[in-house]
């Protein structure tokens, strides 16, 4: 028994160790796989850096840029070829707050809790003034918005205002469950047809109404010209969470130092006007500006194919991320799951047919805009494709939180899935059940959408909700203590195993040609 064992092991390592020709499959690549992700995963290490050194990496600002540059060093070192930045042109100066402290200092005396809005200026100092309380109308035409701003004008003049009734949130009784059923996604899975999520449009406003983007914009051109100090909106989340997000201007002449508060804070100060005392608060906001923040890159880093190198097989995710917290489940641990697949597949010694390219995007935050840029630099589109169109491969996008790989969704007919399905059902162990088809050109949620609205295979890659969309999506609370580390190993593997498919295959993935490619939707 014992010598059957050694001499088993000993054969085991000489299939590990023999080599496989250019253009050979491996057969026993799933088992490297799962071998090399369980004994030296480096992915706990990777999001370490990305978010203890790097976050947050807001686009435009130093830290974005920095994080690419380490990833550029990081890839090299581990062996991959061609690591680069990407240059791309944001349009808007990049920023960065430094420094926040908010204290109520009357009636009471206390510390709050909130975050800067991005492109919003500084306070030059610590600056006191009474509260104004100030709720603009949801819906209104210009008619009645400039009516409302001539009402409340002389009230705002040197005040910090407190911009809209602080919102009722109830207790949670029953929570969201954390992991989906594996029936459940089974049955999502089980066909090939009908995945990924679908993205509604916009409600239209009421005739003659201004839209809620041209309301928010004139209500900041409002408070500076009036003379506010200061303004302060309520993060309306339960549990001390904020989102703080931009000035949709990217202008930081255009709206005056803004902070997002807790709802818990922010009801409080609400609360105590409402009851007839005098509110003053304390902001020292230091945010800093960065004209260099006009380019903003990508960054790229390969495995070389072999007689098909022309043709490339990507995977990636957004590297940028909000500014509350170090943008760990958004997307960092995203990142570090893809850089780990491509390391698994480098280190055990693939010779893939296509290149397989590394991909992390910036600018994802506001509006897809790193992955929009690369794809029409190299791509284009269906109508109008260039080059590089017809080598594409296709493209895995994972950038929803820690919580393991479940399935894939495609854009493509059903036999893409049906091959992406085949190639990761070694895996089910790791409660991944195969993938679907899509055939939605809309752009939106990440990165895979904007292949997608190319034309191009796009695969997104569904994962478990753990507590992405309830706490740390985009929250203060983003920070590596939110991620679970064998969850990254699972879908590293899974997804290192497609990509070794895509880049063996004597075909590409299957593509929806000209009779059943859909129009692009309007904007």
């Amino acid at each position: 028994m014992r010598r059957t064992l050694v001499l088993g092991v000993c054969l085991s390592a000489l299939v590990v160790s023999a080599p496989i020709a250019q253009g050979q499959r491996d057969p026993d690549i799933n088992w490297k796989i799962r071998r090399e992700a369980t004994e030296h995963s480096r992915v706990m290490q990777t999001l370490q850096v990305l978010t203890d050194v790097y976050g947050p990496r807001l686009t435009g600002s130093p830290n974005a840029k920095a994080a690419g540059e380490w990833v550029v060093k990081e890839t090299t070192a581990w062996g991959l070829k061609n690591a680069h930045l990407e240059p791309w042109d944001f349009g808007h100066p990049g920023w960065a707050n430094e420094r926040l402290s908010v204290h109520v200092v009357s009636p009471v005396k206390d510390a709050l809790v909130a975050e800067a809005l991005a492109w919003t200026p500084g306070t030059n100092g610590a600056v006191t003034a009474e509260t104004v309380k100030l709720e603009p109308p949801a819906r209104a035409t210009q008619a009645e918005l400039t009516a409302f701003f001539d009402k409340h004008r002389a009230g705002v003049k040197g005040r910090i205002v407190l911009v809209g009734a602080p919102q009722t949130l109830e207790v949670t009784i029953v929570p969201p469950q954390k992991r989906r059923e594996d029936g459940e996604v089974r049955a999502q899975f089980s066909g090939t047809g009908g995945g990924g999520p679908a993205f509604p449009t916009p409600p239209t406003p009421p005739a003659n109404a201004l839209t809620a983007a041209q309301l928010a914009e004139q209500l900041d051109q409002f408070l500076v010209a009036a003379g506010a100090v200061g303004r302060v909106n309520d993060a309306g989340r339960e549990h001390g969470q904020i989102r703080a997000f931009n000035n949709r201007t990217f202008d930081v002449a255009k709206a005056v130092p803004t902070v997002v508060m807790r709802n818990e804070d922010y009801g409080r100060l609400w609360r105590l006007m409402t009851s007839g005392r005098a509110v003053q608060v304390e902001l020292n906001i230091v945010n800093q500006h960065y004209p260099e923040g006009r380019t903003q890159y990508n960054v790229v880093a390969e495995i070389p194919g072999t007689d098909k190198a022309a043709e490339v097989v990507m995977l990636g995710g957004h590297l940028d991320s909000w500014h509350a917290a170090t943008g760990a489940t958004d997307n960092a641990i995203g990142c570090a799951t893809m850089m780990e697949a491509i390391r698994i597949l480098n280190a055990v010694g693939v010779k893939p047919r296509r290149t397989i390219r590394l991909a992390l995007w910036t600018g994802e935050e506001q509006g897809l805009l790193g992955s929009q840029a690369y794809v029409k630099e190299h791509f284009g589109t269906f109508e109008n494709p260039k080059p590089e169109y017809a080598n594409f491969a296709g493209y895995f996008n994972i950038d929803s939180g820690t919580g393991r790989a479940r399935g894939m969704t495609v854009f493509g007919p059903p036999e893409a899935a049906r091959i992406l399905k085949d190639a990761t059902a070694s895996f089910i162990d790791n409660g991944f059940f195969g993938a679907s088809a899509t055939t939605s050109r809309r752009r939106g949620g990440s990165d895979h959408t904007s292949f997608n609205e190319a034309g191009l295979p796009g695969i997104g890659v569904q994962q478990d909700p753990i507590e992405y969309g309830t706490h740390t999506w985009h929250t203060n609370l983003d920070t590596y203590e939110r991620i679970i580390e064998d969850d990254a190993r699972e879908s590293a593997m899974v997804i290192a195993a497609a990509v070794y498919e895509l880049a063996m295959r004597d075909q590409q993935l299957p593509r929806l040609m000209k009779e059943t490619m859909p129009a692009l939707p309007t904007p």
